[in-house]
């Protein structure tokens, strides 16, 4: 069966993406100790990450929301210091602009560029990374991501969701991502492809079953594969 698209993850696949998390609390906590002192002094990073969590405990619902996951706990920073009517719009804003300053791992763009000249490709995340400000946009011709479609990977619809997108049979498609549960094992109960993009030389987690068939160590390597063995 002929692969006639594919789909990328972004997170961790594309590029690192805990160096941007960690510049975009940063500008949050900036924003405030110049505009907010007070809530500053308050919440430092470590405890404003620490109610994330405990919001993200709280609300399952919101599993597949991370933005909206974030927007509350800044609601609740604010509330805690008596303050009603937050600035919401602008700390989303700082932090969505230092979120998406990621460094793009020396072989993902050339990549890209390759794949997308053979193969059409649309992004599948879990994260709120934004394809335009990460300079990315023009090699996809699809975006799917987790807080649009109310579920998120490694539930099998997110994945069917893409493969909507495309037209074509789920066994037509070929996922590529880090995570061995979110990205290979998801994608492979949904009926698609998967390539473990294996970065760190990691060992395969054997409670998620049979190794993938194929692993390999970076985004190069599968546009070298793709362009031996795939046919589209």
């Amino acid at each position: 069966m002929p692969i006639r698209a594919i789909t990328l993850d972004l997170d961790d696949t594309l590029w690192p993406v805990l160096p941007a998390l960690e510049l975009a609390d940063r500008a949050v906590d900036d924003y405030l100790r110049e505009h907010w002192p007070d809530v500053a002094r308050a919440w430092p990073i470590t405890a404003m990450r620490e109610l994330r969590a405990q919001v993200a405990a709280e609300r399952p619902d919101l599993a597949h929301d991370f933005t909206t996951q974030r927007r509350l706990t800044q609601q609740q920073v604010f509330a805690a210091c008596g303050i009603a009517d937050p600035p919401l719009d602008t700390l989303w804003e700082i932090y969505f602009a230092a979120r998406n300053a990621v460094e793009p791992w020396p072989d993902s763009l050339p990549a890209l560029r390759r794949l997308a000249a053979r193969w059409p490709l649309a992004s599948l995340t879990n994260g709120n990374a934004d394809l335009a400000r990460t300079g990315v946009q023009a090699h996809f011709a699809h975006h799917v991501c987790s807080r649009d479609v109310g579920v998120a990977k490694p539930d099998p619809r997110i994945f069917l969701a893409a493969v909507t997108q495309f037209g074509v049979a789920p066994d037509e498609v070929l996922h590529a991502g880090d995570d061995p549960e979110h990205d290979v094992a998801g994608a492979r109960r949904a009926g698609l492809r998967a390539v473990w993009i294996n970065r760190h030389g990691e060992a395969w987690p054997a409670a998620l079953g049979p190794a993938p068939e194929l692993e390999l160590r970076d985004l190069g390597e599968l546009a070298d594969w793709l362009e031996t063995h795939a046919t589209a």
